[in-house]
């Protein structure tokens, strides 16, 4: 059938798909209906969206393929959830991804909607070659301190890993004592699509933990706030004292006598 003889709903039909043929497109060109020509313009600029798009996870790929280019193909990515909350466990996810995979809108678990998270959350553990997360709890963290607390985690998610990585990139933590090469990359979640997707495992799975916590105690917010230092979560705070999952070794939980 011939473009000048489709409906409008048959061309966007068509057009639905980015892959569509090119001479496809060089006869809609000629096509003066205006829809037809509104759905053309949409069409290219999608994929000038979806190049643009492209070319920034290229670039979040360097550091994966600094370690390729020396031989290391198996590369994890490691990152943390929940260091700077009053309350709650922190959560460190670690992931290895197939060599360029094209995960669009992958980025910093900080720079995503929650909803955004969702789905590339479900994509990567479809997608990956290994993924796990490990939690450290409130008791953990107020023995250690938060710091320890996150190390301890990140060794043993990569401990636990299915496939052992040949090289690790990390979220601004250094781990000296890991037995393949590493990097502690500052801002590494915005720049490392390993660590990226490291990041959204670790947020995803800590934000659940801090919704069922807010069924257990409904008078902190949990579910809003996951365990940061809102207004609302101070005011209850003042009002309920602590509950079990509050850190006692922060503040200003530690100064009214945990």
């Amino acid at each position: 059938m011939r473009t000048a003889d489709m409906t409008v709903a048959q061309v966007a039909a068509l057009l639905d798909n980015m892959d569509a043929p090119a001479k496809l497109i060089d006869d809609l060109r000629s096509d003066k209906r205006i829809s037809i020509i509104k759905l053309v313009a949409k069409w290219h600029k999608r994929q000038q969206e979806l190049l643009a798009e492209k070319k920034r996870l290229l670039q979040m790929y360097r550091y994966e393929e600094n370690y390729r280019q020396k031989g290391f193909t198996v590369i994890a990515g490691v990152d943390e959830a929940g260091r700077g909350p009053l309350a709650g466990p922190v959560v460190v996810g670690a992931v290895i991804l197939p060599h360029d995979c094209f995960l669009p809108h992958l980025n910093d678990s900080k720079q995503l909607s929650a909803r955004q998270r969702e789905v590339l959350y479900k994509e990567i553990k479809e997608i990956a070659i290994a993924v796990h997360y490990c939690v450290m709890d409130r008791e953990v963290i107020d023995q250690l301190n938060i710091y320890q607390a996150t190390v301890s985690a990140m060794y043993r998610v990569l401990e636990e890993l299915e496939t052992t990585p040949q090289a690790v990139l990390i979220d601004a933590v250094p781990l000296p004592k890991l037995k393949v090469p590493s990097l502690s990359i500052v801002g590494g979640d915005a720049a490392s699509a390993s660590i990226a997707a490291a990041s959204i495992i670790a947020k995803v799975e800590r934000d659940r933990i801090m919704n069922e916590m807010d069924e257990l105690y409904p008078v902190y917010g949990f579910a809003k706030h996951k365990g940061y230092a809102t207004r609302e979560h101070i005011q209850a705070l003042q009002k309920y004292g602590p509950c079990p999952i509050h850190r006692k070794s922060f503040e200003p939980i530690k100064s009214w006598g945990g």
